[in-house]
């Protein structure tokens, strides 16, 4: 008794004790449950505004995937080096002939044909200019590509009848009876406004006689595999016209690149608008040296039309009748060029960086042959880009340096 009735309160307090312990545990726990199933308005808060900006974080790199993902794709060196400017870091521009390539003899690859379907957008000169590249773009735009042509769209000229007065190639046996400034007359039937008539071989389809947008079909009235058309595709040797392509240009690309904002394509075309518009600038003050009388060209194909039309030149003759090079040249109107160009005492005869200059020098040298004029053969940049190191690696590089040599050769 002197025991037991101590201790029995001490093991109640004790008891009493570790109840209490399990009931603040169990407290706490649902205390914790409690702040994690409900945060108060402060923690609320935080996360809202932790999660937009995790929202419009993941919405920029969207767009920004979206604006590299963009793949455009340029026939031409001197296409693609104006598609790249204008598309900066915000897309791939895929160009499938390098630098001092032919357009008019470029055979393309299956793997050209896949980059064509594959591409976002398709920028072509058009006019036939690409001539083995024709079926390959078509079906690019079967496929639903967005397939530009360009050419068509800058005002084009048609191909003048050259070696005015001398009737070089121009005689009526050939069937075009040409006599007037560019050799065309009513007498070899020309009854449209682009002289177009059935006795050439062009259709009735529309005024151009072309079947398709692009006018890629022997049904449209070429006589030839060659035979480009009365419309000259060489529009980039004139550089406002060309301005006026930037802009179209940059147009496109707004339409299939919308993550950049439709006034940024904008400003980044009158920008390089404004560019060749200097440079035209530039090639006047640089040819001025060049006096009236003696802006006479011999060209190796018909590719200085454009050239010739805004600066204020005549194209006497080619060496290589019409506007491809993918021709031979003809015996008779080679002859009839000799004599052309002895009379007009021209100095010098333009080649192109894209093709072999044998012709050229092989008709300088019949002149010199029959009149001790000795002509120089100059190699311009007509159809393609130079190599590095050539002073023509961009666009308005290639205009600035053709105006130096032809003001070199003339002036």
């Amino acid at each position: 008794m002197r025991t037991h009735p101590r201790r029995a309160p001490a093991r109640v307090g004790i008891m009493l004790a570790l109840v209490a312990l399990l009931a603040t545990a169990c407290g706490a726990g649902d205390a914790m449950e409690t702040e994690v199933d409900a945060p108060d308005g402060d923690a609320a808060d935080e996360a809202t505004d932790d999660g937009g900006a995790s929202t419009d974080e993941a919405t920029e790199a969207t767009e920004a995937t979206a604006a590299e993902e963009l793949t455009v794709v340029a026939t031409t060196s001197i296409l693609g080096d104006i598609v790249t400017t204008l598309v900066g870091e915000d897309g791939e521009v895929v160009t499938l002939m390098p630098p001092g390539v032919d357009p008019h003899g470029y055979e393309p690859s299956a793997m050209d044909a896949a980059k064509l379907r594959e591409a976002d957008l398709v920028i072509a000169n058009g006019l036939q200019l690409e001539e083995n590249l024709v079926s390959a773009l078509d079906a690019a735009e079967a496929d639903g590509v967005r397939v530009v042509t360009i050419a068509e769209q800058l005002d084009p000229i048609e191909f003048g009848g050259h070696l005015d007065g001398h009737e070089h190639g121009h005689e009526d046996e050939d069937g075009h009876g040409h006599d007037d400034e560019h050799g065309h007359e009513d007498e070899h039937g020309h009854e449209d406004e682009h002289g177009h008539d059935d006795e050439h071989g062009h259709e009735d389809e529309d005024e151009h006689g072309h079947e398709d947008e692009h006018g890629h079909d022997d049904e449209h009235g070429h006589d030839d595999d060659h035979d480009h058309g009365p419309e000259d595709p060489h529009v980039w040797l004139d550089p406002v016209r060309m301005a006026d392509g930037a802009r179209l240009l940059a147009a496109e690309l707004a339409a299939v690149a919308p993550a950049v904002p439709a006034e940024e394509w904008e400003a980044r075309g009158e920008a390089y608008a404004t560019e060749l518009l200097a440079v035209h600038a530039e090639m006047d003050e640089v040819l001025a040296v060049v006096p009236p009388a003696q802006r006479v060209l011999v060209t190796n194909h018909d590719a200085l039309g454009y050239f010739a039309d805004r600066f204020d030149f005549e194209v006497l003759g080619t060496v290589v009748p019409g506007a491809t090079t993918q021709v031979e040249a003809d015996p008779r109107q080679f002859a009839q060029l000799v004599e052309a160009v002895e009379e007009a005492q021209v100095p010098a005869i333009f080649a192109e960086n894209t093709d072999s200059t044998t012709l050229a020098e092989q008709l300088a040298s019949e002149v010199l042959g029959r009149s001790d004029l000795e002509l120089d053969v100059v190699r311009l940049y007509t159809d393609a880009l130079g190599e590095p190191g050539s002073g023509a690696e961009t666009y308005p590089d290639l205009l600035r340096t053709n105006a130096r040599l032809v003001a070199g050769a003339l002036g």
